[in-house]
């Protein structure tokens, strides 16, 4: 005991310092870095034509065509603003807030338009609503009026544009806004009772001020959709930058007057997640009491019941429903017959650039959050922010930024292999290779958010015991970390093939000559109207764009609070 006593407290052995341990990093996070720099390079390539000469291409535009592009732009993001906010949220409260017949299964099928591409809807609505279409066929026959006896409002316009997207987009707001409801307290609401505040009242003064930073960051992903589109406003004549860079590229064969209108049209983007920012505001909206109750579900009857049931179900029908109706209604009264050689070739086409795409972008993106995890620094914070920037991009600025860079190398290959007497062609440009390039960069981030949300619940004790077990940063990724991780992985390789799927103005631009997708030569029927033959592409696409709602319903399934 004395000799216990008389010890020497500095001699005695310490405690293993594991709160403040950290594995050692090694190269990963200069790995995390390097990938960061290839997402961002189509980006600054972009921006680096902004001063160069277009040789007399840019003032020809912003003395023609400029100004439609800026108004026919600002327009349809305001439209879709508004009609996505209103039917978003108000989807959510009467899902969220009330008890009806069939509230149940509207809480996931609200989603559903979700996996159907914008171009898509608009073939669909096309053939429904144009004069030789169904619904003025009918209506001329029950009238007994000719084309030209009544106004019927066009649907291939600007008009029309806002009406798809908005069908397509609002599931983002619906999102976000449910989930902004449900983490709500009930004593919140009952202090706006107490206060005097009826249901109305209660809603707009307090419920809605409280969702309004989700509900501004499911505006923002609508919004940055709505600017990526070029399938939609293109097929409907509708001038936005989108087109403008592709008529450019193509058209008038000038990458710096392209890259400069990509430049513009990113400047928009930029304004989107700044107004978005601003209205996320200052205010804090975290619950100040632990005493949280979930809120009550308020049952509605009759009229207020039917009322409901019919302000959840119409996006679902109009975003869903009818457009699937009408695809395979084309495909049924076609009679020109399916190549069923070309359909089997375009869908390989299809699912081999997504497959070496969702190959490519989960690999980079779980090494992207595991070297933040390792070293969580500013530095790798920064990379990944950088490597998920491509999502908040359109697919044609990429396509640009992408197809300068690799012009460059090719012909320095090129100017390479003449030195040696060789003589090789294009080795990138118009490959395979650039357009997964290209969509990696694009489609990141959706590999991205679910590994790093998937990363994060792991505990760093699993970590200490790895390396406690001489396990370096590579076998502790391989054997710890990915098997814990394979659901996850499985969900971000699953979102980024369909996303890839679906892509239309990057495939569109970089695919090599005579190599279409289902996207592609979608669009190609649809421009030469030959719309029977674009519902079999569109319907494939829209089948296989399922597969992520059924998952995303399932756990808004499963997120359904038990009292309910």
């Amino acid at each position: 005991m004395t000799a216990l006593t008389n010890l020497d407290p500095a001699s005695a052995p310490r405690a293993l310092p594991w709160r403040r341990w950290r594995p050692r990093a090694g190269v990963m996070p200069w790995v995390g870095v390097a990938i960061a720099v290839l997402i961002c390079l189509p980006v600054l390539t972009v921006l680096a034509n902004v001063l160069r000469s277009s040789d007399g291409v840019w003032q020809h535009l912003a003395a023609t065509v400029l100004g439609d592009y800026v108004t026919n732009t600002l327009l349809l993001t305001l439209g879709v603003a508004l009609g996505t906010a209103v039917g978003g949220v108000a989807a959510a409260w009467l899902v969220t807030m009330c008890r009806f017949p069939g509230s149940r299964m509207l809480e996931w099928a609200l989603i559903l338009p979700l996996a159907v591409p914008a171009y898509v809807l608009a073939y669909a609505y096309t053939d429904l609503l144009q004069v030789s279409g169904p619904l003025q066929t009918a209506l001329r026959d029950a009238t007994g009026w000719g084309v030209r006896d009544y106004w019927f409002p066009p649907v291939r316009s600007l008009g029309g544009a806002v009406m798809v997207m908005t069908f397509t987009l609002y599931p983002y707001v619906y999102l976000m806004a449910r989930a902004a409801f449900l983490e709500q307290s009930v004593c919140v609401l009952e202090v706006g009772r107490m206060l005097g505040c009826g249901p109305w009242r209660n809603f707009f003064r307090v419920a809605l001020p409280l969702a309004r930073p989700a509900i501004a960051g499911g505006m923002a992903l609508a919004l940055m959709e709505t600017l990526a589109d070029f399938g939609t406003v293109q097929y409907f004549g509708v001038n936005t930058f989108t087109t403008g860079i592709y008529r450019t590229w193509y058209g008038m064969s000038n990458p710096v007057a392209s890259a400069q209108l990509a430049s513009c049209l990113m400047l928009f983007v930029f304004l989107v997640l700044l107004l978005e920012r601003a209205a996320r505001g200052r205010a804090q909206v975290h619950h100040s009491s632990t005493r949280y109750r979930p809120l009550p579900a308020h049952r509605l009857t009759g009229i207020r019941a039917l009322l409901a049931f019919v302000t959840c179900a119409i996006p679902i029908l109009l975003g869903f429903l009818i457009p699937a109706l009408a695809l395979v209604r084309l495909i049924w009264n076609d009679d020109s017959g399916l190549d069923g050689e070309r359909m089997l070739r375009l869908s390989g086409n299809s699912f081999l650039i997504a497959g070496i795409v969702a190959v490519l972008a989960v690999p980079l993106a779980l090494l992207v959050a595991y070297a933040r995890r390792l070293s969580p620094s500013p530095v790798t914070a920064l990379a990944a922010r950088v490597a998920g920037l491509g999502y908040a991009l359109p697919g044609s600025v990429i396509a640009v930024g992408v197809l300068l860079p690799v012009a460059v190398v090719d012909h320095a290959l090129i100017g390479v292999a003449g030195w040696f007497g060789l003589s090789v062609g294009l080795l990138f440009s118009g490959t395979i290779a650039a357009v997964a390039y290209g969509l990696v960069v694009r489609y990141l981030a959706a590999a991205l958010n679910p590994v790093e949300a998937s990363l994060q619940k792991i505990r760093p004790s699993m970590d200490q015991a790895a390396r406690a077990l001489g396990l370096g940063p590579g076998r502790m990724l391989a054997r710890v970390h990915a098997p814990l991780m394979a659901g996850s992985i499985g969900t971000a390789a699953l979102l980024v093939f369909v996303d890839a799927m679906k892509e239309l103005p990057a495939t569109m631009i970089l695919r090599p000559f005579n190599f279409d997708t289902l996207a592609v030569q979608a669009a190609h029927f649809a421009a030469d109207e030959r719309l029977a033959e674009a519902a079999v592409p569109s319907l494939t696409i829209l089948l296989v764009g399922i597969l992520p709602v059924l998952l995303l319903s399932r756990s808004i399934a499963r997120s359904r609070p038990g009292q309910r």
